[in-house]
């Protein structure tokens, strides 16, 4: 069945190429080559609104002693780091454009987080015969069935459109129901430039993003493993099954996840085009500790993948990844005063409030922790985040953490450690000290502390006491010896008036 679907196209194919290539002689012949000198002339345009687009100002190189990023004929790019949304690199990154098939990242993440990978997904009449025939697909028949997984390798290796639109029935029950689960999800994510109309991508007016959504979006997409397994993958082999026949391979035109442009780090990615929307793509690649993502929309082929192999080369070279936890010396947490849990009250007690060790900034190798501004924002919504800190370079965010409760441990004394953002405060230095101890007090426990405090009490008290005994004894023994003294004095007196008498 394959074959004779397959051999039909191909006759359909050579049938269009002979008529084409009629008109383009008959055209030549009556217009004296005029047909190809537009055809010409129209590449040329294109090649012009390149170069065009490469001297637009790029929004990240304005930042004082901020690396200097590549000028590319990108219309709008985005480097941004996946965990952090820190970004890198900015050009026009909020510029409404199509997307063109970069959209099925969006609709291969709300399959992952909606489905099963092991589900039957149905191909309807209306996911096959709503998009061109001539557009991407994998030649799926109305009736069949494949696993969603084999799906989502439909949808990130063979950009299949009717694969799209069978995953987008298959989670929302209509194609219409999931386009507005992918515009809900969008603005959850926190999408301010984005509006979907479809599952696939083909062009709309109404169906647009922005480089800097398109990244927030393949933020959570490069979270998954599996979803960058899949978007990773060169060439796919689709099996024969009872519900679909056909046995055939698949190839990813991602020049840099299929290995035509070499590169290092490589998680996986997806390309698109429309005339509308020209060329568009979306990479991740991880070093250095950095998964960044790559966005670039409105370019001619191959520009998109070599921008995009500089984009990442930029970002590895000229920046680095620092601990917060480990740099962090403006809010001291170990000399916070005296709030501290563990089972050993003399010596092996945590502070209670501690910098989580995951989090980290991305600055230029040329910066150090030291020069970033910070600030703290109480209003934490999870009940164990006492406050959380944001970094930024001359404005530029760069990274944030949280100053957690410690809980672990905590039964091993009666304090209460269900606290707010409103009981306990942190130890800051110079300045900022000045505002914030004036805005809100701050009361630590220390249990060794404590305890000295006693015993430097305790001892304080016995020495008065001492000296109190010192001080009264002696006087008791000056009255004492006052007393014998009299008593002497009395019986020498006695003595001599008996003297005086001779018996």
């Amino acid at each position: 069945m394959f074959f004779m679907r397959k051999n039909r196209f191909l006759q359909s194919r050579r049938i269009a190429v002979l008529l084409l290539a009629s008109f383009l002689a008959f055209s030549s012949f009556f217009s004296d080559g005029r047909v190809l000198t537009v055809k010409a002339a129209s590449l040329e345009e294109l090649q012009e609104e390149a170069e065009a687009r490469k001297i637009l100002p790029i929004q990240s190189n304005e930042i004082d002693n901020w690396p200097a990023g590549p000028q590319v004929s990108a219309q709008s790019a985005i480097l941004m780091d996946a965990n952090t949304g820190v970004i890198l690199y900015s050009k026009n990154i909020h510029e409404r454009l199509y997307p063109a098939s970069t959209t099925k990242i969006m609709t291969a993440l709300l399959a992952m987080e909606n489905g099963n990978l092991d589900d039957t997904v149905e191909f309807s009449h209306e996911a096959v015969f709503s998009v061109p025939t001539d557009g991407s697909n994998m030649g799926m028949d109305e009736g069949e069935s494949i696993s969603l997984e084999e799906c989502l390798y439909g949808i990130m290796v063979a950009s299949a459109n009717e694969a799209a639109n069978a995953a987008g029935e298959y989670i929302s029950g209509s194609i219409e129901d999931f386009v507005a689960l992918m515009n809900k999800r969008a603005e959850e994510i926190g999408c301010t430039d984005t509006h979907f109309t479809n599952p696939n991508g083909l062009h709309d007016p109404q169906h647009y993003t922005s480089a800097y959504d398109l990244a927030l979006i393949s933020s959570y997409f490069f979270r998954n493993e599996m979803l960058c397994k899949i978007s990773n993958t060169p060439r796919y082999h689709f099996e024969a099954t009872a519900t679909q026949p056909d046995d055939f391979y698949k190839n990813n035109k991602h020049k840099l996840v299929n290995g035509e442009i070499p590169y290092e780090g490589i998680l996986g990615g997806k390309t698109g085009y429309t005339d509308d929307s020209r060329q568009t793509l979306v990479t991740c690649a991880e070093q250095n500790g950095m998964r960044l993502i790559c966005v670039v929309f409105k370019e001619e082929t191959p520009d998109q993948f070599t921008d995009t192999a500089e984009l990442f080369d930029y970002g590895f070279h000229n920046f680095q990844v620092l601990n917060i936890s480990e740099n962090e010396e403006k809010y001291n947490i170990e000399s916070t005063g005296f709030l501290q849990i563990g089972n050993d009250v003399f010596g092996s007690s945590k502070p209670i409030l501690s910098i989580d060790t995951d989090s980290y900034v991305i600055i230029p190798n040329t910066v150090s922790f030291q020069d970033l501004d910070s600030k703290i924002d109480y209003s934490q919504s999870d009940e164990n985040r006492v406050a959380g800190i944001e970094y930024s370079y001359h404005d530029m965010y760069v990274g944030n953490a949280y100053l957690n409760l410690v809980t672990d441990n905590a039964s091993s004394y009666d304090f209460d450690t269900n606290m707010t953002a409103t009981d306990v405060s942190v130890e800051m230095t110079e300045a900022e000290s000045e505002t914030e101890t004036e805005a809100q007090d701050t009361i630590f426990i220390n249990i060794k502390k404590v305890l000295v405090i006693i015993l430097v009490i305790a001892a304080v008290v016995i020495t008065i006491f001492m000296i109190h005994a010192l001080i009264t004894n002696g006087r008791t023994a000056k009255r004492r010896n006052n007393r014998i003294r009299r008593k002497q004095r009395r019986r020498s007196h006695m003595r001599t008036d008996f003297d005086d008498f001779d018996f």
